[in-house]
């Protein structure tokens, strides 16, 4: 089976070629500007806001698999366009599509999200990423549609790199102890959005861990994983903070879960 993964040399895409090589796949995998490390994949440079420059590669491609993983936090025109382009694209070759969306889709009013709730960003991140959803559902109907939260996974993530420099003192800030999500291995991240590559389903998924943890306790999880001191790591509230966003975001995969064979451990799990 050809698999193409848009975002390739993104933490996530990186993960999800290396699973695909192992399994034995043939992968092509897009950068923006640099390619992968990974040997045994086809990297080819691809800008998604370029419909046609996406059209044709994939056109040249011919993937039975596609899973977009790419974005661009504060650009509209990779997350939401991009994302336009490459289900036209999929479409437009038959290939089967899988979508990486965010539970910045949500505002956190409701604190707990199944697969039915309906988005209401209130970040320009999340009106891109709802915007997304919206063009994948009506371009694609087919495609799966993958909502996940925080990524975490044996030190290359954001979130890790972000613990070990407050822990260090090489920068300064805090972690909230009031902002909560349901943070996910990239391992089994990654493993079940191929699952769901491999299934007849389609629609939005919930793709999250199992755990609720504040964006604090994430941190001295990893700290103490790291032989690092959780309790120098500063804390916050996000609350008093003035940066934008939800606070509390709680993705209910139950559905999700009942259709993978992959576990979506939680954080106290993997990082225990």
């Amino acid at each position: 089976m050809k698999t193409l993964i848009v975002g390739g040399s993104g933490f996530l895409g990186s993960e999800l070629a290396r699973q695909c090589v192992a399994r034995g796949d043939e992968v092509a995998a897009t950068y923006m500007t640099r390619p992968g490390a990974l040997a045994d994949v086809d990297w080819r440079p691809c800008d998604v806001r370029r419909r046609e420059g996406v059209a044709a590669l994939v056109a040249a491609l011919r993937p039975s698999v596609v899973v977009n993983a790419a974005f661009r936090q504060a650009e509209w025109r990779s997350t939401a366009d991009g994302a336009a382009h490459v289900a036209l694209a999929a479409a437009a070759t038959g290939a089967r599509l899988v979508h990486v969306s965010s539970d910045a889709v949500f505002s956190g009013a409701a604190v707990h999200y199944d697969e039915t709730s309906a988005p209401d960003p209130i970040t320009p991140y999340g009106a891109a990423k709802a915007a997304a959803e919206t063009a994948v559902q009506a371009i694609a109907p087919d495609a799966v549609i993958a909502r996940t939260s925080l990524i975490v996974g044996d030190g290359r993530s954001t979130h890790e790199v972000l613990v070990h420099s407050l822990a260090t003192g090489r920068i300064s800030g805090v972690l909230f102890t009031d902002e909560m999500r349901c943070p996910v291995h990239v391992s089994d991240l990654a493993t079940a959005l191929l699952e769901l590559a491999a299934s007849s389903h389609a629609g939005v998924h919930h793709v999250a861990g199992a755990d609720a943890v504040s964006r604090y306790d994430l941190g001295r999880l990893i700290a103490r994983r790291d032989a690092l001191d959780p309790d120098g790591l500063p804390a916050g509230l996000r609350a008093d903070s003035a940066l934008p966003g939800p606070i509390d975001v709680r993705l209910d995969c139950t559905m999700t879960q009942g259709r993978l064979r992959t576990k979506l451990r939680g954080a106290r799990q993997f990082l225990g």
